[in-house]
């Protein structure tokens, strides 16, 4: 069993699968039978989210040892027989580094997890200015059944695609994760409070010095922006150049995915653009592909507009704290900004097409 299994599902499939009586439960886990009782009511209930009866469906494979199948005497045995199905449960780590992920994006305003039965993968959408909405990350379903297990995320609906929100339980979990990853106390308590527009600017308007500590905000700077509108009422940032944004800060954060690779970003600002990559190994598959998307994205930009992109986008700095670091007068950044987020949507249009989803 995976160390992140709670007590009470532990408890649960001793029961129901391995058949052992809720007594010797209790004398193994010190407790009085009743407790034992009610966690395993408790999840009994629980199994009407697909997520958990998935979750308790595998982890209940996983324990059943398998029984060995009887063959004739003298029979050559040519392939390898198995009757246990393949677990494909996360283990403690990649559940932590995923769910912290997830839960990030959760935390932001209008932000849900919509799973759908048919499908192996959940995605994370998130409502948009003009009514519209935008897919901003892709998880695994294991990942998703996990941390429905856990009690993070907690359905709002039924029905063939089921929307899941982020719980107080979650909120705590991704307190821990942010701590546990090196980002300051202080900052994460700040960070996971959604619906506060300008969180990027406070959190940084003290001079903080920590550059990873933004990513975690309830609300990124870009689209605090995109809430704002020119004097004919029109919105500041078009939903396409948002989508830009967007786009570029899922590919900066699926290419930190992977640990054995450690890539310095800020060679890409304004003294050393055309240097090459500093990420002191080599990587394959998804976070190395991310991480190219990345460097040809800010290579098309060049300096000046890489240095905006970067700082709002993938480090989430407040437009303020990007002015004074890149020594500009008040209030140009958001221009500057809105430039580049021009030209990056041009780089995506000719790189993958117009209209085309996050990556995830």
């Amino acid at each position: 069993m995976p160390g992140w299994v709670p007590a009470g599902a532990l408890h649960y499939i001793a029961h129901t699968e391995k058949g052992q009586p809720i007594r010797a439960l209790a004398r193994q886990a010190g407790c009085h039978a009743s407790t034992i009782l009610r966690q395993i009511r408790k999840v009994e209930m629980r199994r009407d989210d697909p997520l958990v009866d998935a979750a308790l469906r595998k982890l209940g494979a996983a324990s059943t040892p398998s029984k060995p199948q009887k063959t004739e005497p003298k029979q050559e045995i040519t392939k390898p027989m198995t009757s246990k199905p393949q677990i494909t449960m996360p283990d403690e780590e990649t559940l932590a580094r995923e769910a912290a992920r997830v839960l990030r994006r959760l935390c932001e305003t209008g932000a849900v997890l919509a799973v759908a039965a048919e499908l192996d993968k959940a995605v994370v959408v998130r409502d948009m200015p003009g009514g519209t909405s935008a897919r901003t990350a892709v998880v695994d379903a294991p990942i998703a059944q996990a941390m429905a297990l856990k009690d993070w995320i907690t359905p709002a609906n039924t029905g063939r695609i089921i929307r899941y929100h982020i719980t107080s339980s979650g909120r705590s979990a991704l307190t821990g994760f942010l701590d546990r990853f090196g980002v300051p106390q202080d900052a994460a308590s700040k960070a996971v409070q959604p619906g506060e527009a300008d969180a990027a600017d406070r959190l940084l308007g003290d001079g903080a010095t920590n550059a990873r500590a933004r990513y975690a905000l309830g609300e990124s700077p870009l689209s605090a922006l995109a809430r704002r509108r020119d004097r004919d009422g029109t919105p500041f940032l078009a939903e396409q150049l948002v989508h830009a944004g967007e786009r570029l800060r899922e590919d900066f954060e699926l290419a930190q995915m992977d640990g054995s690779v450690t890539q310095n970003w800020d060679h890409f600002l304004t003294a050393g653009i055309q240097s090459g990559s500093t990420n002191g190994g080599t990587c394959t598959g998804a976070p190395a592909a991310a991480r190219g998307r990345v460097q040809a994205a800010l290579q098309n930009l060049g300096p000046g507009l890489s240095d905006v992109v970067l700082r709002c986008c993938c480090y989430l700095e407040g437009l303020e704290t990007a002015e004074k670091r890149l020594g500009w007068s008040a209030r140009s950044g958001k221009i500057v900004l809105r430039i580049a987020l021009i030209r990056l949507k041009r780089h995506y249009d000719e790189t993958v097409g117009p209209g085309g989803p996050l990556i995830g």
